[in-house]
């Protein structure tokens, strides 16, 4: 690497780090917690998982969507629970990494990952607009024109450095130059350190302080087992559109156990849990993050924050974070995908829809899992209606019906409408050259047509069974001849 890359990357990470403290506090006070454990989670998640993942580029930390899901533990039991249930959902991340499941995200399909791309950047927007509120009340008057007006000067630099300079990141310069001028002109706008103090010292290892009991565990499994399914699927989601952006591949297994050991060491540490972050990730990739590098200086320089540097830190208005977030937002946002909906069948459309929707108003695990079934049946539905049949009278007064398509439980019932038991000659051969047998389904749906010529009193002989399929019928105990 390059000085050049060197001095790109240290950037892309300083970038970072300052869209991470806002977050990461904004998360820890969603979950009730105290403002450093989300930055000390989001020192130790960041930077381990960029030393050891198999996504360089990517910025992981203590994400909103695992926050939410533990919200009910933290208020019921406390904080020392959260941890124990961080360090059990980090040992089932290891545990799905070290059995090679991390290949399970080629499932998802493509308008899956449309409509969580499309999901989380409506999240990533509508999240900056708690900061026009005080308490439980939207800013007015001056003060809320003063919080736009910076809002606008940060998209603007945002927007049109890049075309006069690519040396230096547009998001860092934006914030550093609207916090210079908030400063200098001592605008009265808000400010990080009105959402919390953030010094602090390091953070200090330990096992959590509850009882180690079968009890416990009952508590907090629950929570682990949701907060490991989040985490890993916010990462591996955002591990794919790294990808595409970046036009390389990484690697999930890899990926799923540094994330793991990275929630465990959180959990030690005294940090919250946390995943990937789409948003920080394409902050880091747009301001020319490529390698580890930039991820280590984002996790690095959130400690000093809390170390040495919280003073300054705290003077940074918010409204030059809240500017930068809401370009992430839209940049993040797959704009694409609203192209295509005149062009791409009515399933896919409504695939993209529903994953949006459930993400911005429950999670991403439901919602992915919703999109998936939907994909998944849709693709049954279509697969079914593609089976049909040649039909041949052949010399010596027999029939043959040759199949076409794949034969599973969605489609039985078209493929016993193929034939006609009563009306057929007594000599019929099913040939099963273009036929695919899946499932049960389909062993049982061949037993019915086998039943039903032998009751007529007449033949059925299947031929030109694939080997798969010659291996399902012996194993449920049928002639293929038969």
């Amino acid at each position: 690497m390059n000085l050049t890359r060197y001095r790109a990357e240290v950037l892309a990470g300083l970038t970072t780090s300052f869209a991470l403290v806002p977050e990461c506090i904004a998360f820890a006070l969603v979950a009730q917690l105290n403002p450093l454990m989300g930055l000390y989670g989001a020192f130790i998640i960041c930077t381990l998982t960029a030393l050891l993942g198999g996504r360089p580029g990517m910025i992981s930390g203590a994400a909103g969507s695992m926050a939410v899901v533990i919200v009910a533990l933290v208020v019921q039991h406390g904080a020392p629970y959260l941890l124990a249930t961080v360090l059990l959902a980090g040992v089932l991340m290891i545990l799905f990494g070290a059995l090679r499941l991390g290949k399970l995200v080629r499932m998802v399909p493509h308008p899956v990952m449309l409509g969580f791309v499309n999901g989380l950047a409506i999240i990533i927007a509508l999240a900056q607009l708690e900061h026009f509120k005080v308490g439980e009340h939207w800013l007015e008057g001056p003060p809320l024109w003063l919080m736009l007006g910076l809002v606008a000067l940060t998209m603007a630099t945002a927007y049109l450095l890049p075309r006069f300079t690519r040396s230096v990141p547009p998001a860092l310069v934006a914030i550093l130059g609207v916090g210079l001028l908030a400063n200098v002109l001592d605008l009265p706008t808000r400010t990080l350190g009105d959402m919390a103090h953030i010094a602090g010292g390091l953070p200090s290892l330990g096992l959590p302080n509850v009882p180690w009991t079968l009890d416990t565990l009952r508590i907090i499994a629950p929570y682990a087992v949701l907060m490991a399914l989040v985490g890993l699927l916010e990462t591996l989601l955002t591990l794919n559109l790294t990808d595409e952006i970046t036009q390389s591949r990484g690697r999930t297994n890899r990926e799923c156990v540094a994330l793991g050991v990275a929630n465990v060491a959180s959990g030690l540490a005294g940090g919250m849990g946390g995943c990937a972050m789409i948003g920080q990730t394409v902050i880091n990739l747009n301001s020319g993050g490529r390698g580890r590098l930039s991820g280590v200086v984002a996790g690095v320089m959130i400690l000093l924050f809390v170390l040495f540097l919280s003073p300054w830190i705290e003077k940074i208005p918010l409204a030059a974070l809240v500017g930068v977030m809401f370009v992430v937002a839209q940049q993040t946002f797959a704009w694409g995908s609203l192209r295509v909906f005149n062009k791409v069948p009515r399933s896919d459309v409504l695939v993209i829809v529903a994953v949006t929707v459930i993400t911005v108003f429950t999670d991403l695990a439901m919602a992915v899992l919703c999109g998936v079934v939907i994909a998944a049946l849709n693709f049954a539905w279509q697969h079914a209606r593609e089976l049909y049949a040649d039909q041949h009278a052949e010399p010596d007064g027999s029939k043959l019906y040759q199949v076409h398509g794949t034969l599973f439980f969605a489609s039985v019932k078209p493929f016993l409408g193929l034939f006609d038991a009563a009306g057929d000659p007594p000599q019929v051969t099913l040939d099963c050259r273009h036929l695919s047998f899946v499932d049960y389904s389909a062993i049982e749906a061949l037993t019915t047509l086998r039943d039903r010529y032998a009751k007529a009193g007449k033949h059925l002989r299947v031929v030109h069974l694939s080997d798969r399929c010659k291996q399902l019928l012996r194993r449920a105990g049928l002639s293929h001849g038969a």
